[in-house]
């Protein structure tokens, strides 16, 4: 599979996000978001629909009522939760010893989450937005359902202590691309680029929300014939732990696929010129250094219930489930 590039621009906005309505769209055409900000209202802003797959959207708003159960609908998801927060925490902690944030014997237990501007994009109804937030980030989670995001902030308002540190939008994020001017430190997307349309211009709108020297994270599952007996037959059919249809084979990606992105992918430097900062990973290289990129494969073991994160290159692993991050070039 051949990922295409393209360009997204955004423009500048000041506010801080307090409450967001639904407006009613006429018949085909886009439903429109209207943003309330504190101080002053916001134009209704159009839905893009480049990467949404409206079934998919349907889809998930049907089972939304099931996210925070742990033994229904998304229960392999509750599982996998802790190991895409360790596989987060690991390498911002990294990153922090070699930028020299931290001396190199801080302890593995020390928190590089806290205060970082964090955005979960396809947050679902909020497992990983939750679990960001409580370790301090300051985390915006965006979704195209409105369903989930009702589910995730009707879950998050029973807790207080979340209330300084987690907000949720029901956007794409095309829309949050161009209508607020605000970058992050952290953008994660988990099990979302599987279920997009024009996933180049997904990746390309997850690159450019992040911050230069920031950070982008990705779990999603590659094209392979193992991840089709265990994701689609396995899962959906025989055991019927997720529901049919949940999957398209042909969406999978591998990760090679998106190493070569980011090979090939030049971020602009200023909105107002046509400058490009290096690609993000050396294209010279085979392999990326582990200050550019890396992926890890996320194994579930039946025998204890429980997904584990792969040692590094371990053969076969990111056969089906992996993680990937890359980082943005902090010079051009």
């Amino acid at each position: 599979m051949l990922l295409g590039l393209s360009l997204d621009g955004g423009r500048e906005e000041e506010g801080r996000r307090v409450e967001v309505e639904e407006e009613e769209a006429p018949q085909n055409e886009p439903r429109r978001l209207g943003i309330v900000w504190e101080g002053e209202r916001e134009s209704s802003l159009p839905t893009h629909t480049s990467t949404i797959n409206n079934a998919e959207i349907a889809h998930f708003s049907k089972l939304s009522s099931q996210w925070w159960d742990e033994q229904g609908e998304f229960s392999f998801l509750h599982k996998m939760n802790p190991v895409r927060v360790q596989f987060i925490r690991e390498k911002l902690l990294q990153a922090a010893y070699e930028d020299g944030v931290i001396p190199e014997d801080t302890p593995s237990t020390h928190n590089p989450l806290r205060r970082l501007d964090v955005l979960d994009v396809g947050c679902g109804g909020g497992l990983l937005s939750e679990s960001l937030a409580r370790l301090g980030a300051h985390t915006l989670g965006i979704d195209a359902s409105l369903s989930n995001i009702r589910i995730a902030q009707m879950h998050a308002s029973a807790d207080p202590k979340l209330r300084s540190t987690l907000t949720y939008f029901h956007t794409p994020a095309e829309t949050l691309l161009t209508a607020d001017p605000k970058r992050y430190d952290v953008v994660c997307s988990m099990e979302v680029l599987e279920h997009v349309d024009n996933p180049a211009t997904f990746l390309t709108t997850c690159a450019q929300l992040v911050k230069p020297g920031g950070h982008l994270f990705l779990s999603t599952i590659s094209r392979t014939p193992l991840a089709y007996l265990l994701t689609i037959v396995m899962a959906e059919q025989v055991l019927r732990k997720v529901s049919p249809n949940t999957h398209t084979y042909s969406k999978f990606i591998k990760p090679s696929e998106l190493i070569d992105f980011f090979k090939a992918y030049r971020s602009p430097i200023d909105e107002n010129s046509e400058a490009l900062s290096r690609p993000w990973i050396n294209p010279n290289l085979e392999y990326p250094t582990r200050v550019e990129a890396e992926v890890r494969g996320l194994i579930y073991n039946p025998l204890q219930a429980r997904w584990v994160l792969a040692p590094r290159d371990a053969f076969g692993a990111t056969e089906c489930n992996y993680l990937f991050w890359v980082r943005k070039p902090n010079n051009p």
